[in-house]
């Protein structure tokens, strides 16, 4: 790595055990904090994450004024089991309707900029097993201790859990095949980020809301490439959360995942004047599957919708809900 980025992960680089609760809520002030589980289909998972956040950390430790989960069309329960847990549920479409539909695990983070009155904004994955309150305290210490960071990304461990088969370090495959030398090559100041593509990450409202959200897989390359262009490297921090178990998608749908990703980064490449403007990139993948007389080949269209600033969206403020003794504004 370059000299300075070595810099930059000794000075932040953390672990979650360093911000115990208590030294948090004395350091919080009269900032409000919002949980954020973007959900679909998680009905096994995400009751029993929201029920350890409200144990701890807002019935224990009054830390967290809210945990709201963003139903994206789930299918199954998730919404009762969010809800019966402790959660605000909040469904994906029916926040701003009038900006239209669109989908992926970005559109229901950028919406929940708009369901949410957190000043600090705490993202977690609904799919986690062995979630602890501590990966919501770990992302939450570097921006309730040091101003001057801005965003901060969970580092952990990805075991590969297949049945009882588990192999250590063999979890993150896009992140390694595809998003780690994208960043190498590209954003070579960015190769200290751990875990780029990690679902679990926190942010300060004013500057969440002044970037564009990528709807699809690369919403957190996007934002983390946008962070550093917005604030700089020394605006990102990174927390030690162990390690991350959650459940793993097939290789097809990981090919779809990488190919989003890619297009983010192309994206961030022409937007930031990195290369030389070439034309527009080619969305549609074509993959494999056996078939009893050979491969068929399947095509499908990866290309990534984006959301603008949520600072610029008519009726932004207005869509928000209003925190607790809060007046409307005039």
């Amino acid at each position: 790595m370059l000299p300075e980025v070595t810099a930059w992960s000794r000075r932040r680089t953390s672990r979650a055990g360093d911000f115990p609760p208590g030294l948090l809520l004395s350091a919080k002030g009269a900032a409000r904090i919002s949980v954020v589980l973007p959900a679909r289909d998680e009905e096994a998972t995400v009751g029993a994450i929201v029920a350890t956040i409200r144990a701890d950390l807002v019935e224990r430790v009054p830390l967290v004024d809210e945990i709201v989960v963003v139903d994206s069309r789930s299918r199954d329960g998730t919404a009762a089991a969010a809800a019966a847990a402790g959660a605000e549920v909040v469904a994906q479409d029916d926040v701003l309707p009038e900006h239209g539909r669109m989908s992926g695990k970005g559109e229901a983070l950028w919406k929940s900029l708009a369901a949410t009155t957190g000043d600090l904004l705490v993202f977690v994955d609904a799919d986690l097993r062995g979630f602890t309150s501590g990966y919501v305290t770990g992302l939450l210490g570097p921006l309730l201790t040091d101003p001057s960071v801005g965003y901060v990304k969970g580092c952990y461990d990805r075991p590969l859990v297949e049945g009882e088969r588990r192999a250590e370090g063999a979890g993150g495959r896009v992140t390694e095949l595809v998003a780690r030398p994208l960043i190498n090559l590209h954003w070579p100041l960015l190769a200290g980020v751990v875990q780029p593509l990690g679902g679990e990450y926190a942010g300060r409202r004013a500057l969440l809301e002044r970037l564009p959200f990528v709807t699809g897989y690369g919403v957190e390359l996007g934002l983390l490439l946008d962070v550093h262009e917005d604030s700089g490297l020394d605006a990102i921090a990174q927390v030690d959360l162990g390690s991350r178990v959650h459940s793993h998608q097939s290789t097809e749908a990981l090919g779809a995942m990488s190919g989003q990703i890619m297009l983010t980064a192309w994206s961030r490449l022409e937007r930031h004047g990195r290369m030389i403007p070439l034309g527009a990139p080619a969305t549609a993948l074509t993959q494999f599957r056996r078939a009893p007389h050979g491969h068929d080949p399947r095509t499908s269209d990866v290309a990534v919708a984006e959301r603008p600033p949520m600072i610029d969206v008519p009726g932004y403020a207005a869509a928000r809900p209003l925190a607790p003794g809060t007046a409307p504004p005039l």
